[in-house]
């Protein structure tokens, strides 16, 4: 009874990557305490896709990086899926370079990551410049393909939780150049189940996309109003509407500190867009150590 308890009471989080990835440290963190089932997979669409399969499904999604920027796909996806963020998660990323534990660096001539995380190791990677990059699709899978394939000669640059995880030997940590080095991730949910998931939770921050008139000075109009109502703009995105020459998507994140004055602001702004679609209301994510 106590395991039929546990299982139906465990949130099935779907994450792009494998265990060990950073998806999987980042749904760890967010979900401390409780009992979750991590699903993995292979792309941003299979995530979107397994939401939609399944309604009590959550995905954990990576939506831009201090140093990398947007990850604007991610944008366009959660758009046309019709899940809503629930909340996020800042993570504090920071690499190792890993490798088979009967090896050294004498022995290393290849590194596998994401490209991302190679350009995030650019200046440690230029002092062992004798090492051939070679991109994968994740930085975990990276880790796990050394070991299972018993690739001598190969290192990973992933996370000391996939080392460990993969039994690999870490060589050095902390190899990234910058070391503010955060990814933010959105939780994103079925419609059907935002109220559940977001109960008992403080709205701070949202996240919307709008199309605007082809006229001068429509989005300063917008931003104006969203000053007026004392709304924080953190961040706004453009993306250029396929099949529409020169118009363009507003990807824009708020925070407010009061909610009656987010919604006026919401309520102000909608008559001067043409499309206005409100992506999530949550809480603001604080950042990892």
């Amino acid at each position: 009874m106590r395991d039929f308890f546990l299982k139906n009471n465990m949130k099935k989080i779907a994450i792009q990557g494998t265990l060990g990835s950073y998806h999987d440290i980042a749904a760890h963190k967010y979900f401390n305490g409780e009992e979750i089932e991590l699903i993995c997979c292979n792309t941003f669409e299979d995530v979107f896709a397994a939401i939609k399969k399944d309604s009590q499904t959550i995905g954990m999604v990576a939506i831009e990086n201090t140093i990398a920027g947007s990850l604007l796909h991610n944008n366009e996806l959660l758009r046309q899926s019709g899940a809503l963020i629930i909340g996020e998660y800042k993570l504090r990323i920071s690499h190792c370079f890993a490798c088979l534990p009967e090896e050294d660096w004498k022995d290393i001539t290849e590194v596998n990551s994401h490209p991302i995380a190679l350009m995030q190791c650019r200046e440690f990677l230029a002092r062992h410049s004798r090492i051939r990059l070679v991109e994968s699709e994740d930085t975990a899978l990276s880790a796990e393909t050394i070991k299972r394939e018993n690739q001598k000669g190969h290192a990973a640059i992933c996370s000391k939780a996939a080392a460990q995880l993969y039994g690999l030997k870490i060589l050095e940590e902390g190899i990234e150049t910058n070391k503010h080095n955060f990814t933010r991730f959105l939780i994103v949910a079925d419609p059907w189940q935002v109220d559940e998931l977001s109960r008992n939770k403080v709205q701070n921050k949202a996240s919307m996309v709008f199309t605007l008139p082809h006229t001068e000075g429509s989005l300063s109009q917008v931003l104006s109003i969203l000053s007026f109502y004392r709304i924080n703009l953190t961040k706004i995105q453009s993306l250029p509407i396929i099949g529409r020459e020169w118009e363009y998507q507003f990807y824009v994140d708020i925070a407010f500190s009061d909610l009656l004055k987010y919604k006026q602001a919401i309520a102000a702004i909608t008559p001067l867009t043409k499309e206005l679609k409100i992506l999530g209301e949550y809480a603001e994510g604080k950042s990892s150590i």
